[in-house]
């Protein structure tokens, strides 16, 4: 007698004390069945099962899976969950700086990593059946989403993807293109929130809600229709109303050719209380203290809350003056926990680096259930606050927008205090994508039947425009691919330059590109092998390529005549190109493909240049410093010197790199690129040095968060060097570098695993 097949999406469900939503299942049904899956789905509704279900399908055959994330933070999460069902001797962790058991079965890393292990042909590879992308949108980031379709287009095409996707409103041309460059794919699509999400204004001392409710006499088809399209609550319409008259009465008052008293308020940027709405944001009577939110939240039963703010600054001086107003939320267990916790993170800082960072006032808001959250605290309190949050024992966390696209953490209520933020160039409203992925944190699935979104009422606010935001829930996905210098010597290396032209023809950049022109064949856009074989000429003129025709191929096209010239360059219509085979990636350029980053290519010609030769330690930080820092305050401040002779030297003849490497790309029509930002090189130097932290901070402005990341991105870029290097009197030096800066509140931040 033939036993009946195991249902193995059964036996999966099994190991969950929630019951699978339809599309979770149908997800994982489709996974089983062999193919790929695009799941897109709201924040908070599950979508990570589906990921999870790859891993047990492979456990199951003996294979591999690996679970790529964007950032540090969510990989560092994902391996404790996975380690808490396999074992953690099953699991591995790979971010680049961490390496935790690479070679176990299941291997959760950042997405760069799993790129760089498809180029190097890593034998890690072998036994690989599923690769899950989770936050695949994160492909439309103009700066690291080049690195989800490089290995979406680079993975053997026996792996298995599994794609997880905020919700999109173009899911369905994104799945058409996965299909097209990956094989059989199928694109689940849920767009139901598991926990219910209620909207409202907070006004005054009053919580409204932003739509109106059906009255209690209303028929069920009533009740039906106000669901799915709800009207703005009267009471809203009316305050927004009676402060716009009120302003305008403030302003009937005798002026001059001046123009004073005109009406400032604008239903532009500021129809949500933005920047031009500012001059009033402290005269309504409508503007609610942030206590009196607060208090309001815990008398509805509506804590724990995320309080977003648009910057660091801004979340400090909230907790701060949530102190000041004497808002305790906890009670004395809860206090006693977060003070044992706030005690561990401290256990290894002295009391003058303490000091430094505030920790006394620190440890105080968060005894209260108060804490902030963003990238300017210190990695191993950011922590705290996280495990503490996720306990259940911080009431308040005020965080900004980095939070909504990180680490897990819900919570019963969102509030937003502003809904215009500073773009790095002006006060802009926020869009309905960032409005949804904020508010999307809201209602813990399995805790509350609920979620609540709260929007602070600002001078200007329009609740007519809040609706709208509200109501679109989906935001479009834009490819931002681009070929940049490491990029193309990789896919030369690893493809040949032919394959490589034929890999770009198949980015979602160019499927966007040519479904936008409706163009077909030989009237195809050819933008990106245009980008491609303009770097390849930039290449070939440094010497990282080797070939043969590269400058008949330029100046055929207009472009320049170069010295140097590669075969396979001509355009993909024309039939009588060379053979591929001739061009070949030179020792320059097998270097330069180790070197990830914006200045990859000057990084490159300084070494050849012998730029970072004999300098000391301090020296060699504060000049790498100088190719990977971006200051917040850009052309606010005078150029800072650098700390010695040596360095100064090495940042002159760095910049004549730059300017040579400039004036080769204008000459093959790339962009330009950025210039060097001295400001963090004194800070590189004395921490190299041995400086302890509070002295570093102290002759700073920066924050202890962002001293952590930048020394871990000199530290990243030294230990790039050595191994593109090798061996040699520069890898030594780089490697020291790493050794001694990597230190104090550094190995404590690489230690979070």
């Amino acid at each position: 007698m033939v036993s009946e097949p195991v249902d193995v999406v059964a036996q999966f469900q099994a190991g969950y004390d929630f019951p699978l939503d339809d599309y979770q299942k149908e997800a994982c049904r489709r996974l089983a069945a062999g193919t790929g899956v695009l799941v897109a789905a709201p924040t908070g509704a599950g979508k990570t099962v589906v990921g999870e279900f790859a891993v047990f399908l492979a456990r199951q055959s003996g294979r591999k899976c690996f679970y790529t994330t964007p950032i540090k933070a969510l990989s560092n999460q994902k391996y404790h969950d996975l380690a808490a069902v396999w074992g953690a001797d099953q699991v591995g962790l790979l971010t680049g700086d961490q390496t935790v058991h690479g070679e176990a079965p299941i291997v959760v890393m950042t997405t760069e990593v799993l790129r760089n292990m498809n180029y190097a042909r890593s034998a890690t590879l072998e036994g690989l059946d599923y690769v899950v992308l989770d936050e695949v949108h994160y492909l439309a980031d103009r700066f690291r989403g080049p690195v989800w379709e490089e290995v979406i287009l680079s993975l053997e095409p026996s792996v298995r993807l599994v794609a997880l996707s905020a919700t999109v409103s173009n899911v369905e041309e994104f799945g058409d293109w996965l299909t097209q460059v990956r094989g059989s794919m199928e694109t689940i699509v849920s767009e139901r929130r598991p926990v219910p999400l209620f909207q409202h204004v907070f006004a005054g001392r009053r919580l409204y809600d932003l739509y109106q409710a059906a009255p209690a006499e209303a028929t069920d088809q009533m009740t039906e229709q106000m669901a799915v399209t709800p009207r703005v609550n009267p009471e809203l319409i009316t305050l927004a109303k009676q402060e716009s008259r009120g302003l305008r009465d403030d302003s009937r008052r005798p002026r001059g050719r001046s123009g004073k008293g005109k009406r400032q308020v604008s239903y532009g940027s500021g129809a949500f209380g933005g920047a031009s709405a500012g001059r009033f944001a402290n005269q309504s009577r409508l503007t609610p203290r942030r206590a009196d939110i607060v208090r309001a939240l815990e008398q509805h039963h509506l804590l724990p809350a995320i309080f977003f703010i648009f910057s660091r600054r801004g979340c400090d001086l909230a907790i701060k003056h949530l102190v000041a107003d004497d808002v305790w939320l906890t009670s004395g267990s809860q206090r006693r926990a977060l003070l044992a916790i706030a005690d561990q993170a401290a256990d290894n800082l002295s009391r003058t680096d303490l000091g430094a960072v505030r920790y006394d006032d620190w440890r105080e808001a968060f005894a209260r259930g108060l804490a902030a959250h963003h990238a300017g605290l210190l990695p191993i309190f950011k922590q705290a606050v996280e495990e503490a949050f996720r306990q259940g024992l911080l009431h308040v966390v005020c965080a900004t927008e980095t939070l909504a696209l990180g680490v897990n953490l819900p919570a019963r209520t969102v509030v937003l205090e502003r809904l215009v933020k500073y773009n790095g160039q002006s006060h802009v409203d926020i869009t309905a994508g960032e409005y949804t992925q904020l508010t999307g944190r809201a209602g813990r699935r399995g805790i509350d039947v609920e979620g609540h979104a709260v929007v602070a009422w600002a001078p200007g606010l329009d609740p007519r425009a809040l609706a709208g935001l509200a109501a679109r829930r989906t935001y479009p996905l834009r490819s931002a691919f681009n070929p940049t210098a490491n990029m193309v010597v990789n896919l030369i290396g690893s493809l040949g330059s032919d394959q490589a032209r034929h890999l770009l023809d198949r980015s979602f950049a160019q499927f966007q590109t040519d479904r936008a022109r409706g163009s077909r064949g030989r009237n195809r856009s050819q933008a990106l092998v245009e980008r491609f074989d303009r770097v390849s000429g930039v290449l070939e003129s440094l010497g990282y390529l080797q070939s043969g025709q590269l400058s008949d191929w330029l100046e055929d096209s207009g472009l320049v005549s170069a010295p140097a010239a590669t075969a396979d360059v001509a355009d993909s219509t024309d039939t009588g190109r060379a053979d591929p085979d001739l061009v070949i990636v030179t020792d320059q350029g097998r270097m330069l493909s180790r070197i990830y980053g914006e200045q990859d290519l000057v990084v490159a010609e300084a070494i050849q240049a012998g730029i970072f030769t004999d300098l000391s330690g301090p020296a060699l930080a504060a000049v790498l410093s100088t190719l990977v820092f971006e200051s917040r305050l850009r052309d606010r401040r005078p150029i800072p010197p650098m700390p010695d002779a040596a360095s100064g030297r090495a940042l002159t003849g760095l910049r004549r790199i730059v300017r040579q490497v400039a004036q080769v790309e204008r000459d093959f029509r790339l962009d330009p690129r950025p210039d060097l930002e001295p400001g963090f090189a004194l800070t590189a130097y004395r921490w190299a040095q041995g400086a302890d932290l509070a002295f570093v901070l102290d002759q700073s402005d920066l924050t202890a968060g962002d001293f952590v990341r930048w020394i871990r991105q000199t530290m990243d870029l030294a230990g790039q060097i050595a191994d593109a290097l090798r061996t040699g009197p520069l890898a030594s030096a780089c490697r020291d570098l790493v050794r001694s800066l990597r230190r104090g509140v550094i190995i404590q931040a690489d230690d979070l695993i």
